[in-house]
């Protein structure tokens, strides 16, 4: 049975992009349905298929998820082969929590740099964005230098840990945000992946816009 994943607009919306990776990346099938975000429709064309009215949504026979990293634990116990976690426990570990740290912080980050693909210009952060990316650099180091061997990815191979912090490399790069070498390298690694580059040129090729150049995380 094909899967359904419903998406926001590609350039706007990190959430999406979490399972998208994920599902692109190891090359399952699926079908997508975007939905263009910040319009009169946006909130009905996403109540179709879940009362939540929130993008990502997957769709799996009479299974419906709602929540990126939710998505994301569904598709490797879906997909075991894939190891959309790593395998060794305390890497697996690790990958959870800094998982779960990037589903419920850095709101200072998303507010003042909301994702925005085709943005490239610099801003002036916070103090309180820039301990978000501080904390968020410490991460990227920590799992490069302690599980990152096998890989240019944190944990080595690509994992769903990617995914999630996939939309803070294009936030680093849409305002040109400074960063330590090791996190520079690490955003490099994200824009080459090749199922960014199809998520990316999708997103360069939407028509719609929002109102402001910044308007939706």
């Amino acid at each position: 049975m094909t899967l359904k994943l419903i998406v926001g607009s590609k350039n706007y919306s990190s959430w999406s992009m979490r399972p998208w990776l994920a599902l692109a990346h190891h090359n399952i099938p699926f079908e997508e349905v975007v939905v263009a975000l910040d319009t009169p429709q946006t909130a009905a064309a996403i109540r179709r298929y879940t009362p939540a009215s929130k993008v990502p949504v997957l769709i799996d026979g009479e299974m419906t998820l709602w929540e990126s990293i939710a998505i994301l634990i569904h598709l490797s116990e879906r997909f075991p082969e894939a190891r959309l976690w790593p395998s060794e426990k305390k890497a697996r570990a690790q990958a959870l929590t800094i998982s779960c740290e990037m589903h419920s912080g850095f709101a200072a980050l998303r507010q003042q740099c909301p994702m925005n693909i085709k943005r490239r210009k610099k801003r002036e952060l916070s103090p309180e964005a820039v301990a978000d990316i501080r904390r968020i650099s410490e991460m990227w180091r920590d799992a490069r230098e302690r599980f990152g061997q096998g890989g240019e990815f944190l944990f080595g191979a690509f994992s769903a840990a990617d995914c999630m912090y996939a939309p803070v490399a294009t936030r680093i790069r849409s305002y040109e945000i400074d960063v330590d070498p090791i996190s520079a390298a690490y955003v490099e690694t994200i824009y080459a992946l090749p199922a960014f580059k199809r998520w990316q040129e999708g997103a360069l090729q939407e028509a719609w816009g929002h109102a402001t150049t910044d308007a939706i995380a």
